[in-house]
């Protein structure tokens, strides 16, 4: 059985949909996902946040180390994946992409943001591992 999150990390978490909800009702739906990965960047900033934006992850396969295999959107105090999407309608393979996300980097918590819906409440899923 897994521990419980940190309160660090979710007081992090907080501020991360903070930003999302800020992105979000200044810009509305429609707009590409590169708009809103710099303004949720931006929003990060604002809130003190450390971050990287498309973080190149290595992994082991047929023991062979492969640099670059995915890219994580934004990694926030290196410790939680948010994947960015700007779609019409959310895919299964989104939710397995951020779980297999989790697993091969050993973090606990990610976010899948849909900012492509009417309510940004209902574009946000938190995906604990």
């Amino acid at each position: 059985m897994y521990n419980s999150i940190s309160q660090e990390i979710e007081l992090i978490a907080t501020e991360i949909v903070d930003a999302a909800f800020s992105v979000h009702s200044q810009l509305g739906a429609g707009l590409l996902e590169k708009i809103y990965e710099t303004c949720f960047c931006y929003e990060l900033e604002k809130r003190g946040l450390n971050f990287q934006k498309q973080v190149a992850v290595s992994i082991e396969y047929d023991g062979e180390k492969l640099k670059d295999a995915f890219r994580i959107d934004v990694l926030v105090e290196d410790k939680i994946i948010c994947e960015l999407k700007a779609v019409n309608e959310m895919n299964s393979i989104y939710d397995a992409q951020i779980l297999t996300y989790l697993k091969l980097t050993g973090k606990r918590l990610g976010f899948l943001i849909n900012f492509n819906v009417p309510l940004i409440k209902n574009g946000i899923k938190r995906v604990i591992l």
